[in-house]
């Protein structure tokens, strides 16, 4: 990577949350947090800046195709998950698309090391 350069790394609102059956992967996305304020350090004198973005529930067609769930099921998981987050629905890939292109901006020249929660309030409540 040259200098100059962002890294933007893919984490989850479930890495802050107790999420029952969820703890290997919320350990995971702990873990990527943990890089993020690392490599934040080993990489100043480069000036690569380093992020997290940390989405809520977002439902992607993976949900019918690796999870197998039903359009019912699906519409379900949904209507749970707006029901416990402030802003009363889930995110979309597009919202979450743009928080990353942000960070990897220009724009967000002097941010590093965060953690950017696009969940919909969720992670603050």
């Amino acid at each position: 990577m040259t200098a100059g350069g962002a890294i933007v790394i893919n984490g989850s609102m479930v890495s802050i949350q107790g999420v029952p059956g969820f703890g290997v992967y919320a350990a995971t996305k702990a873990a990527l947090r943990s890089f993020a304020r690392t490599w934040t350090q080993d990489l100043k004198g480069r000036n690569i800046r380093v992020n997290v973005v940390s989405p809520g529930t977002v439902v992607t067609p993976g949900y019918k195709s690796e999870l197998g769930m039903t359009d019912e099921q699906i519409e379900g998981f949904k209507a749970e998950a707006a029901a416990s987050t402030p802003l009363g629905r889930t995110g979309t890939p597009d919202e979450i698309a743009k928080a990353v292109v942000f960070l990897a901006s220009d724009d967000a020249s002097y941010i590093n090391g965060v953690e950017l929660f696009v969940d919909g309030g969720a992670a603050q409540i």
